[in-house]
């Protein structure tokens, strides 16, 4: 293997740019060229080709966001896409291919990978922390520690004036995002799509905390839960007497410049993503877990779901005494 392309697709996380510096410098290392492809799996179909060096990922360890770029591109679910797709990467001269990106790209470079028998390793990058086979993605630890950053000072704001605060975050269909940020935010209440909750059994967690002498209440809402106004608006129309404001936190979590954790996560997976290319290990994603990097088959990862962990729903209840 001479030649490998490196692509970054679907939503962005803080570490892209940390993965892709370390992917072209470990090529480079073991004299290898590496193409840089713009957009995603649109700049793939649309041939946007460039090479990459050492110097062309310099100063961009610290960066969000991805130099590369990326754009959703639901036509490649059509397999004369794919194809074309395929077909442009042997033009080009690309042998192995590492992408870089969330649950939707690894369905793409499972796609890839089956259909047309190419070498692609698959690195976990999402904000939302919901891919099976991995402890944790490149950029879940930033998104929290944004997030965390944000809602302390929220917090503040809810205690001063007694009031409850509602806070959505991001995640799509996957509470993990929300209940990481509950249960180091000190949230009395977290509500997310894979544990659904009634709208009573929320007025009454709130009643009861004010039992317990809690003047203010902080909940967190995962967006693929609900949304934080539609709430806000139920709960003044049941809580009358209390003061209840939202806050939707947004895009925030996707930026920013990415932590010590998103920083080593996406340095080594970059470097192991490049050495499975190596050694023909194909088709396979980069992981985590505990301390020991770990391969797992892409068939594997796309037929399988990873759900929140349920226990810290008990560490919530019993932090909110």
């Amino acid at each position: 293997m001479k030649n490998i392309g490196i692509i970054t697709s679907g939503g962005d996380a803080p570490g892209m740019n940390a993965i892709i510096r370390s992917v072209v410098r470990t090529a480079i290392f073991y004299n290898l060229k590496v193409i840089g492809i713009y957009e995603g799996f649109k700049g793939l179909y649309e041939k946007k080709f460039v090479e990459l060096d050492s110097r062309s990922v310099s100063g961009i360890i610290n960066k969000g966001g991805t130099i590369l770029k990326t754009k959703r591109f639901y036509e490649f679910k059509k397999k004369e896409i794919r194809e074309k797709c395929y077909e442009n990467l042997k033009e080009i001269g690309i042998e192995g291919l590492v992408v870089i990106g969330g649950d939707g790209s690894a369905k793409a470079s499972y796609l890839l990978h089956s259909e047309f028998n190419f070498p692609i390793v698959h690195i976990p990058a999402s904000i939302d922390n919901d891919i099976y086979g991995t402890d944790y993605t490149v950029g879940f630890d930033t998104a929290v520690n944004t997030a965390i950053d944000a809602i302390d000072k929220i917090r503040d704001t809810a205690t001063s004036h007694e009031r409850t605060f509602i806070i959505e975050v991001m995640g799509r269909n996957s509470g993990n995002l929300a209940l990481e940020i509950g249960l180091v935010c000190g949230a009395e209440i977290v509500i997310i799509p894979e544990k659904k909750i009634d709208i009573d059994s929320i007025v009454e967690e709130i009643k009861e905390e004010a039992v317990r002498g809690k003047k203010s209440c902080l909940i967190i809402l995962a967006e693929g839960a609900g949304k934080a106004e539609e709430l806000s608006k139920k709960l003044n129309e049941k809580l009358p007497d209390r003061e209840i404001r939202y806050t939707v936190l947004g895009y925030i979590q996707r930026g920013g410049s990415p932590t010590y954790l998103t920083r080593k996560l996406a340095t080594i997976f970059g470097n192991k993503s490049v050495e499975l290319l190596i050694k023909k290990m194909y088709g396979y994603m980069v992981g985590i877990k505990g301390e020991e990097v770990v391969y797992i088959p892409l068939a594997e990862v796309v037929n399988n779901s990873k759900l929140p962990n349920f226990e810290y729903f008990e560490y919530i209840k019993k932090m909110a005494i």
